[in-house]
């Protein structure tokens, strides 16, 4: 079992065929925390629309989301465009779970984060009308890809592997539209006075320290299969979990403490 202080999940996109429920249900199983922040496209609205996806384990995370709550776990629900039908709920419990626009969170270093599902920086991420049509059914086509790849590698023995994260990480125009949006929360959270944003959206799971700005994107659980922890020291890590646990990315408690944060 993972004791940690927080846990930072987003873009779970229950409903939809490409949710990795399997894994995030065993990810909940195997950790604790005293507070879980879901931040946004946990319920997939619009995939909803075409065709309801629902399996026994996408039933399973919910009901573990609020029995978790229920037992006295501080579980916070920040809608994202996906389900942003929800941010009409705003202030209201579902369950044991509270439904917010927006949070903030300090950490046990007492770090201040700002925490939002991201998709306010649409505007200064698009490349126009056109590029978001092709890029939006380019993802379609790779999780296409992704879901059949990894079919054939558990039937040959393999773990899981994000094919759709590795070929977005390889193409340029994903990655400057990746770098735009990484500016635009780090400003986000500078120009509020915090010292680090945690957001999600862009399905690309990310922990660095820029311009004095601690920058957190927990991932998915479309094709990335990521959380973000906050660790009883206060230290953050990003985990990746499939058919075995890994962590991705960490930023511990000495280069924080060392570093001034803006």
């Amino acid at each position: 079992m993972l004791n940690c202080n927080t846990i930072f999940l987003s873009d779970i996109h229950l409903g939809c065929k490409d949710c990795q429920a399997e894994y995030l249900l065993h990810f909940l199983q195997q950790t604790e925390a005293n507070t879980i922040y879901l931040l946004g496209d946990i319920v997939d609205l619009w995939a909803m629309q075409r065709q309801v996806h629902w399996p026994q384990a996408q039933n399973q995370v919910v009901q573990l989301l609020l029995q978790k709550a229920e037992q006295g776990t501080k579980v916070v629900y920040i809608p994202g465009n996906h389900d942003e039908a929800m941010r009409l709920y705003r202030g209201k419990l579902f369950g044991n779970i509270k439904v917010q626009l927006r949070g903030e969170h300090t950490t046990a270093q007492g770090k201040k984060l700002l925490l939002l599902h991201g998709d306010e920086f649409d505007k200064e991420v698009s490349f126009g009308p056109l590029q978001s049509w092709l890029g939006d059914n380019l993802y379609d086509l790779l999780l296409f890809l992704n879901r059949w790849y990894n079919r054939v590698r558990r039937v040959t023995g393999g773990r899981y592997f994000s094919l759709a994260a590795y070929i977005k990480s390889r193409v340029p125009g994903a990655l400057k539209a990746i770098g735009r949006y990484r500016q635009a929360a780090i400003k986000k959270a500078k120009r509020g006075g915090y010292d680090g944003v945690v957001c999600g959206h862009i399905h690309h799971p990310e922990l660095t320290l820029e311009d004095g700005i601690i920058y957190c994107n927990d991932g998915d659980w479309i094709d990335s299969c990521t959380a973000l922890l906050e660790h009883s020291d206060g230290s953050l890590a990003l985990y990746h979990w499939a058919e075995q646990a890994e962590c991705l990315a960490a930023l511990p408690l000495q280069p924080l403490l060392s570093k001034k944060v803006a």
